[in-house]
């Protein structure tokens, strides 16, 4: 029985020696360039093991019947040269690195279906892109881009496009073409106008606008007769106009901290906004943070039919 309990005791001894270079020290000041290093090493070791296109290969799974490659959170500072070589790729996803461009390459991929760059330092998407006329989803937001390629039109299947926080100031006009979009997130960008194109892809059921610098929304909104959910939240609209109300679909009206002082009376027009709205999630009419005038301010009080009430008889 000494024996016994001896060599647990023994055993015990041996794993705390060990457990601490298993999984390392928190990490403090007098290691962080060991930190550093050791993060460099790391990083060549991936980015040797994704350098050729059967290495590539080997990363690809397949889900559903698509071929996806996942490199996101990879430290890459550019994507590995013979990525481009994957043409059967379905899926591929370089979200959360480093890249600060795209190679011409991209547009070898003709397979795509989804792409997701999003989280990265891209100040542009190269022309190539309208070669991915398979593609359905493009994830491009949280990146440094300041404008997009008229090309990307070319993508006629395109139905999800986020392009939230960069620094856009508008769209290219050729994008009237994208007839497919279903969702458009442009919120988080330095645009001044809803763009003309915008008015032309009649498929629209999402429009994210939030948070730009809008002062007005246009008479031709009336166009995208399918939009169930608009959100603008964020701006400078002063007015928004009668033909708003023939979204009779709208479901989700996002209105907060803008600057308006009145709305239109024939908002009773739009019957699936059945209650004001608190949650950003909710649905219904998102109307605080404006500087509306006392009697709206008070129908208010008594919810949206009070106001749609107040706006019939006013």
């Amino acid at each position: 029985m000494f024996l016994l309990r001896q060599k647990i005791a023994q055993q015990q001894t041996s794993h705390r020696d060990v457990a601490p270079r298993v999984w390392g020290p928190w990490p403090s000041s007098n290691n962080k360039s060991d930190d550093v290093k050791r993060q460099k090493r790391c990083k060549g070791n991936r980015e040797e093991k994704l350098s050729s296109a059967e290495h590539l290969r080997k990363h690809t799974t397949t889900h559903f019947g698509y071929s996806t490659l996942r490199l996101s959170m990879r430290g890459l500072d550019e994507a590995p040269a013979d990525l481009w070589e994957l043409h059967e790729l379905d899926k591929l996803n370089l979200s959360i690195n480093n890249l600060c461009s795209l190679p011409s390459g991209l547009g070898n991929l003709k397979n795509l279906v989804v792409l997701n760059i999003w989280g990265n330092e891209l100040e542009r998407l190269p022309p190539e892109i309208g070669l991915l006329q398979n593609l359905k989803v493009l994830f491009a937001y949280c990146n440094r881009l300041s404008e997009v390629p008229e090309e990307l039109s070319y993508c006629g299947k395109l139905e999800v496009l986020s392009l939230a926080n960069n620094q856009l100031t508008g769209l290219p006009g050729s994008l009237v073409s994208m007839q497919r979009l279903a969702k458009l997130n442009l919120s988080y960008n330095r645009i001044s106008h809803v763009p003309t194109c915008i008015y032309a892809m009649k498929a629209l059921v999402f429009l994210h606008m939030a948070h730009n610098v809008l002062e007005n929304i246009a008479n031709q909104i009336q166009e995208l007769s399918n939009l169930k959910i608009l959100i603008v939240e964020g701006n400078n609209i002063h007015t928004l106009p009668r033909t708003l109300c023939y979204l009779t679909d709208l479901k989700l009206l996002n209105v907060n901290f803008n600057d308006l002082q009145n709305v239109p009376a024939e908002i009773y027009m739009l019957k699936n906004l059945k209650r004001l709205a608190c949650h950003p999630l909710d649905k219904g009419l998102h109307i605080v943070h404006n500087p509306l005038l006392k009697p709206l301010q008070e129908a208010l009080q008594g919810g949206l039919d009070a106001l749609c009430n107040y706006l019939k008889h006013a």
